[in-house]
């Protein structure tokens, strides 16, 4: 009885005659202001029927009341029950439960709901559900050096993610409330609820079927060569939007966590190379348009070693004596470009890097972009414009690469290279609009048609890239073997290269624009073998797909090497 008694007058005095603070102290206790975090924005590519490669997932966040476990007296108990729920052990739950003075902490984030409503169902006071999202990748590694992912705070954080970020991820929403003792809402004393606002969907110009086709390509080619990386770009040549884009190694977007900072580097833009006979269009392109050659001038390449500025040049493994112009880029004698570039001066050569934005980033719209190495043509030695003819002391990346070759199918037109078709809000409203932009024209229409007929001999008998011929398809491109720097000796590495096949089809009308970079091949390292392939799986697919029609055959017959020099 006296028991009983001094508990209701206690009752009363708290309820009644209370002291101010323990009135407010509980009142506190019981109010939540939340924060309510908006769904974020799809992104989804540009096929028939659109596929969806990043979307939010409802998850939630298991939440602990440690004050309120610990005044049960069960915390011990309750770390060991959820403990095999939430895959966390016993001893770690216990430590993050055991500080009494605390209302609030998290046991575990982004939980699925399967999993959630197991801990839902044991109705433990003092353990609470809040709802969260997750971001999800459906097709994993697939895209992931594009795509980028959002980090554990919900903020883009690499690739697309993080460029398009604002407009993806919504507006948050607040919400203030009182809460039981087990800290559920009481949804009758919400004071303010402003609801979160859903982020805009994003469009890619990216193609999932080609993109499959282009990763498939380069995982056989590290398996078969052993590489050390591998990367590839699809591009549309008159529009200059990105089809596909793949780099290798590659990482799981959804365990972005455990991916080292090497499988995180996208290549395709990040990754800065001599490029070595695949920049050779490049001089070309400049000398037909200054009209210091054509492609019948013949050019005498000194049986393959020729002594300039104290230093001698060799085309590797031949012994090349005269050739046209045309068969000089069709063999791919370093000797004859040298000359060309030699012929051409070191300021106008300097002046056709800078037309090509080479040195420059493209502005396509991805984080990480390099804008390569191009030194300033005061700084140039006497060799130099000999040696960036042949694609030495010079550096790139795979999308200046693919820029340039586009120009030279694109009548001489220098496009943006673009990844983001649009960004759509919930309402409709279009925030962000992709387009073709032209950069420049580096080249007359007249010179683009003369080096397409030229780098088509490349991919004919007798040319260094006879491997990325297309059944069907007139192709046209150049092969690039480059030693890499050795950074410890000096010089270049004796065994370290980078082997490019860079190059467009169906040639009259062209289409579609690839390159295939492949780093350090094993033990074969030459791009005729190694690139030239990869590229040929890429481009044949890929036309196929996007149902361009064969070349006539008498069309492809025409427009040969031996045609253009008059043979």
């Amino acid at each position: 009885m006296v028991a009983v008694v001094g508990l209701v007058g206690r009752l009363a005095v708290l309820h009644l005659g209370g002291s101010e603070s323990a009135k407010d102290k509980v009142e506190r206790a019981r109010q939540v202001r939340r924060t309510l975090a908006a769904e974020r924005g799809r992104i989804v590519d540009n096929g028939p029927e659109p596929n969806i490669l990043a979307l939010n997932l409802g998850v939630k966040d298991v939440c602990v009341d440690p004050m309120l476990v610990g005044t049960n007296g069960s915390v011990v108990a309750v770390a060991e029950k959820l403990s095999g729920l939430l895959s966390i052990p016993a001893e770690q739950l216990l430590s993050q439960m055991s500080d009494s003075t605390r209302r609030f902490g998290y046991l575990k984030r982004r939980v699925p709901d399967d999993e959630a409503e197991r801990v839902r169902r044991l109705k433990i006071p003092g353990i609470v559900l809040q709802e969260n999202s997750l971001r999800f990748y459906p097709h994993r590694t697939l895209l992931c050096h594009v795509l980028g992912y959002v980090n554990l705070e919900g903020v883009g954080s690499a690739g697309l993610e993080q460029v398009l970020d604002e407009q993806v991820r919504g507006s948050a929403g607040y919400l203030e409330c009182s809460v039981n003792a087990l800290r559920q809402e009481l949804y009758d004393e919400r004071r303010l609820y402003i609801p979160p606002l859903a982020g805009a969907h994003a469009v890619l110009t990216v193609d999932l079927q080609i993109q499959n086709i282009v990763e498939s390509a380069l995982d056989a080619a590290m398996r078969e060569h052993s590489a050390k990386g591998a990367w590839a770009i699809v591009s549309r040549v008159r529009t200059g939007e990105i089809l596909a884009m793949a780099s290798r190694p590659a990482y799981d977007l959804n365990e972005f966590r455990t991916a080292g900072e090497d499988a995180r580097l996208n290549r395709a833009i990040g990754f800065v190379y001599e490029p070595g006979s695949a920049f050779k269009a490049v001089v070309a392109s400049a000398a037909l348009n200054e009209g210091i050659v054509s492609p019948s001038t013949v050019l005498d390449c000194e049986n393959g070693a020729w002594l300039h500025c104290g230093k001698v040049l060799r085309d590797d493994g031949h012994h090349y004596g005269r050739l046209t112009f045309a068969e000089g880029m069709k063999k791919s004698s370093n000797i004859m470009m040298a000359k060309v570039g030699v012929s051409l001066g070191s300021q106008r050569f300097y002046r056709y890097l800078k037309a090509f934005r080479l040195g420059d980033r493209t502005g396509v719209e991805l984080p990480g972009e390099e804008r390569g190495i191009v030194r300033n043509v005061e700084d140039w030695s006497g060799i130099s414009v000999s040696r960036i003819a042949i694609g030495q002391g010079i550096a790139v990346t795979a999308m200046q690469m693919i820029s340039i070759y586009g120009a030279v199918a694109n009548d001489g037109y220098l496009m943006r290279p673009w990844i983001v078709r649009e960004v759509r809000a919930s309402d409709g409203t279009v925030l962000r609009k992709g387009g073709p932009e032209v950069l420049g024209r580096p080249i007359r229409a007249e010179t683009a048609a003369v080096m397409r007929r030229i780098l088509q001999g490349v991919t004919e008998e007798g040319g260094t890239g006879t491997k990325a011929a297309i059944e069907g398809y007139s192709v046209a491109g150049k092969t690039g073997t480059a030693q890499k720097p050795d950074p410890v000796r000096g010089g270049y590495s004796d065994t370290a290269h980078v082997a490019t096949f860079v190059g467009f089809l169906p040639v009259r009308e062209p289409e579609v624009a690839v390159i295939v970079v492949v780093d350090e091949p094993q033990p074969c390292h030459y791009a005729g073998v190694v690139a030239a392939p990869v590229f040929a799986k890429i481009a044949g697919q890929a036309i196929r797909y996007l149902e361009v029609r064969p070349d006539d055959r008498q069309v492809a017959r025409t427009g040969s090497v031996a045609d253009l020099i008059g043979r």
